[in-house]
């Protein structure tokens, strides 16, 4: 489509691809079988609320739509029975990893380790119904741990009611299709909160695998203590820990062995986790003997199930009474923080292991948020989806989300009957078991992937990765997005745009090209790059050609610059075209001044715009030359 002429009163024709007229006047449009694409240019197209009400309430009232909320409902229906062992071998093996995960992640959150427990089974029933992967496994991560071990110190009814609160903020994003929320935190941010997580949590374990307690969980403060502290170290628990985690790291590569039977191999290293406690535990329980013992130890874990009721909105603290309104405050900005990182994990997780499948975030965000809030009736601090776990079901050979029922009952059965036997568990092992956990976070080969790519990735890594260990998590990953979003608005404020001094038959003219569109922020930039320019050149350039074909629309500002840079330019003594201008945005302008019409030209090359300019303007100099000589005479 193409515009060939104009005039005062922005009248002008377009021929379209089938060769059919248009005459388009500033008073209205009167169409010769015309398109909807040129009546737009002076028309603005707003949505239409009735039809997009109407297909929505349509679209609510599809199968499809109650099946893609309960995804069950779909793979249900074509489950197969050989399905069931390779679903069970999965949960079975997950459960061998999450059981000892999940009591030294409550010992991380600062709880007692059956709260880690408490958060272990709720989510795996739960999404079983609500989740859309069938890799991804629910339970408590050490991010989440280290993130609301700051309130679960105070009381666990703050860890409880941070997983309420947690799981309603991402259930509503979810309803919400708020999804897509997530993909304004780039791989470089995610990275940088990842390996600072991984550092904090590690470091503060590092008392612990050599037998002393730390009083803090922070980066500096658990170096500086154990470094402090090397008096207090204990050797049994030395040997221990450190035994531990050698044998823990030796494990993850058995599965790599090339020899004997490769499934047996693979299965031993999965159940490296479980291995190294039930080793631990056995060894500190023949050598604990009246009342000595040789490690220090989990201690009393309280033996049942957790009782069903509701998360608790207030709570007793030093014996005064702590309302919702105050137990909000607390929490402060972790309200925001912890559903974003939740989120994170999750889809992140479900991304990394969807082989090919379009994941639904959103989905993802509804199953999140009803894991949290169920698990808030049993007593669990926040949950996510666990990588290590996930890739662990992954290898296991899952093939629905209903290998989670049998890590879940795993679970339970330990709460029922293996309490007593978790007071045996050492420290020093479950802070191998975290320790080798957080090695595998720390990604150098994503950095170096970084810097062979794109080196100015690294800085909101740096940015993100430095805040994180040194202030906070929920602050470090905050400052990690102001960055990403400063680059997108640098580079929104200043667009790709080339110009030159081009000659077309012997004529100098500016050619300016414009790589991507322009908004609000690019507008002014745009102006002072040709105004600068024109200034150096005046004397040579009378024509100023911008090419705007990947410009595929402009706001109200851009267009205000555009007219207000016509005036400069004819100050200049120079004229402007607008050359292969998409329509929508050419409307923009016509529609704000309908006398600029005639700025846009598409129907002419370059070479015959520049001569049909110059012709225009030898005539026009001609006609005056003649109209001075008939007035002189």
């Amino acid at each position: 489509m193409s515009v060939i002429g104009c005039s005062r009163y922005l009248t002008f024709t377009v021929i379209n691809p089938s060769k059919q007229l248009i005459l388009l006047t500033s008073r209205g449009t009167e169409s010769f079988g015309g398109t909807e694409e040129t009546d737009g240019l002076y028309e603005q197209q707003l949505p239409n609320i009735r039809s997009t009400i109407l297909s929505s309430s349509k679209k609510l009232c599809r199968p499809s739509t109650l099946t893609s909320k309960f995804p069950i409902l779909l793979w249900l229906r074509t489950y197969q029975v050989s399905f069931l062992f390779r679903d069970a071998i999965a949960g079975f093996t997950v459960g061998l990893t999450t059981i000892p995960q999940a009591i030294a992640y409550g010992v991380v959150a600062g709880l007692q380790p059956q709260y880690g427990l408490y958060a272990a089974f709720m989510g795996c029933f739960t999404y079983i119904v609500f989740g859309s992967c069938k890799d991804v496994t629910i339970a408590t991560t050490a991010i989440m741990a280290l993130m609301v071990h700051d309130y679960a110190i105070i009381t666990p009814d703050y860890a409880v009611l941070i997983s309420f609160l947690t799981g309603c903020t991402i259930l509503v994003l979810g309803i919400l299709n708020l999804g897509v929320l997530v993909r304004f935190i780039s791989m470089p941010v995610i990275t940088g909160f990842t390996m600072a997580a991984a550092f904090t949590i590690g470091s503060a374990q590092i008392n612990n695998l050599f037998g002393m307690k730390s009083p803090s969980n922070q980066f500096i403060a658990s170096w500086n203590y154990f470094f402090t502290h090397l008096t207090n170290v204990r050797l049994n628990d030395s040997l221990l820990g450190v035994g531990s985690l050698v044998f823990l790291l030796l494990m993850k590569k058995v599965k790599d062995i090339p020899y004997g039977n490769k499934i047996f191999w693979k299965y031993i290293s999965l159940s490296r986790n479980a291995l190294v406690v039930i080793f631990g535990t056995l060894l500190a329980y023949q050598l604990s003997r009246d009342g000595y013992e040789p490690f220090r130890l989990t201690g009393n874990i309280t033996a049942g199930l957790p009782p069903f009721r509701a998360p608790p909105f207030s709570t007793i603290v030093d014996g005064e009474k702590v309302y919702f309104k105050d137990m909000i405050s607390t929490i402060g900005s972790s309200l925001a923080s912890i559903p974003l990182v939740s989120i994170l994990e999750i889809v992140a997780i479900a991304k990394a292991f969807s082989k090919g499948k379009i994941v639904d975030a959103s989905q993802e965000m509804i199953a999140l948020g009803m894991c949290n809030i169920m698990g808030s009736f049993v007593s669990a601090m926040p949950v996510t989806g666990s990588f290590t776990r996930t890739a662990v079901n992954n290898a296991s050979g899952v093939k629905t989300p209903l290998g989670g029922a049998v890590t879940g009952a795993m679970v339970l059965m330990a709460l029922a009957f293996l309490t007593q036997t978790f007071y045996y568990i050492p420290k020093a092992t479950l802070a191998s078991v975290i320790i080798a956990a957080m090695i595998s976070l720390v990604e150098l080969e994503r950095l170096v992937d970084i810097w062979k790519s794109k080196r100015m990735d690294l800085f909101p890594f740096a940015v993100t990765f430095v805040t994180c260990l040194f202030w906070s998590l929920e602050y470090g990953i905050i400052c990690g997005v102001i960055v990403n979003i400063s680059f997108i608005l640098y580079r929104s404020a200043r667009p790709q745009t080339y110009l030159e001094k081009r000659k077309v038959y012997n004529f100098d003219i500016c050619f300016v090209e414009v790589k991507q569109r322009l908004d609000f922020a690019s507008a002014e930039y745009l102006k002072e790059r040709v105004v600068k320019f024109m200034s150096g050149n005046r004397y040579d350039i009378s024509l100023i050609v911008i090419k705007g074909d990947e410009i595929n629309s402009i706001d109200y500002t851009v267009a205000m610059n555009i007219i207000s840079l016509k005036e400069d330019l004819e100050m200049l003594s120079c004229d402007l075209i607008c050359w292969q201008w998409n329509i929508c945005a050419a409307g923009v302008v016509c529609r704000l001044n309908g006398d600029l019409c005639c700025l846009f030209k598409n129907d002419q090359s370059i070479e015959e715009l520049v001569n049909n300019y110059y012709l225009n303007l030898q005539r026009k100099n001609e006609a005056s030359i003649e109209s001075v000589c008939t007035n002189g005479t």
